[in-house]
């Protein structure tokens, strides 16, 4: 079995984010880049496949700049079989990303495909289901326990109630949560090997997608301030400023 793991560049997740003075963009000029974090689960997920022998071979693929091959070493480091780098514009939508990805699908024809649930940078979580809807396979989203057998995948995942378990029929689409798994670190060895192994390189031209901007970025801002908290006398005072200040209780 095929599994095609899907990975972003983002900001470091424990870099603080800093904006253009022109207020254009986030300022990425000297920042730390690192994989997903929720990208990262999703390629421990497969390579964990791999070793109880479900799964035969792990192909990571990535969208952006030449910069995005170093996520896909450090993917194929943690344990993937060979990557795909789709060259364009790192500033892509999510129904860009999904085009470029169903092209890959097509090509590849996983019976898997994993994904992150969202990007720490967008936080749009959509690409997983706008490829699932663009490949007509079904879906199963926020996976906190991932079982494949006789074809199909039984999936957990957290709702507002508790847990709630779907199945789908391979070849389907996942996306991970938080807590289906901790990302293993890289080993030294592991790295070097990363280094000779096959990097394929794609164009969206090559792949048949025509891309096209929807959205227009007009600004972006530093959230506000958050008010200091206050600390009240008795429970009939926080009622009351629940009622008549924050307007949250009738």
């Amino acid at each position: 079995m095929k599994i095609v793991v899907a990975v972003k560049r983002t900001l470091d997740a424990y870099v603080k984010v800093r904006i253009k003075q022109d207020r254009s963009n986030v300022d990425l000029a000297s920042a730390k880049m690192a994989m997903n974090p929720f990208c990262e689960i999703a390629v421990e997920a497969a390579v964990r496949l791999k070793e109880a022998g479900v799964a035969t071979e792990i192909v990571v693929v990535s969208v952006g700049s030449d910069k995005v091959q170093e996520q896909l070493r450090g993917a194929m480091a943690l344990g993937a079989d060979r990557g795909i780098h789709v060259q364009a514009d790192d500033e892509l939508e999510s129904i860009s990303i999904a085009k470029l990805l169903r092209a890959v699908v097509d090509k590849e024809q996983p019976a898997l495909v994993l994904l992150g649930k969202q990007a720490i940078d967008s936080d749009n979580n959509q690409v997983g289901q706008m490829l699932a809807a663009l490949c007509n396979y079904p879906q199963a989203t926020f996976a906190s326990h991932i079982a494949i057998a006789d074809g199909q995948a039984t999936v957990s995942r957290e709702v507002d109630g508790g847990d709630q378990v779907v199945s789908v029929t391979l070849p389907a689409i996942i996306t991970t949560d938080l807590r289906l798994n901790e990302p293993r670190y890289a080993k030294l060895p592991d790295i070097m090997k990363a280094k000779k192994k096959p990097v394929e390189v794609l164009t969206p031209a090559q792949l048949g997608v025509t891309l096209r901007q929807h959205l227009k970025l007009i600004e972006v801002n530093d959230p506000p301030p958050r008010k200091p908290g206050v600390i009240v006398g008795s429970v009939q005072e926080l009622v009351a400023k629940l009622r008549n200040e924050a307007k949250v209780i009738a």
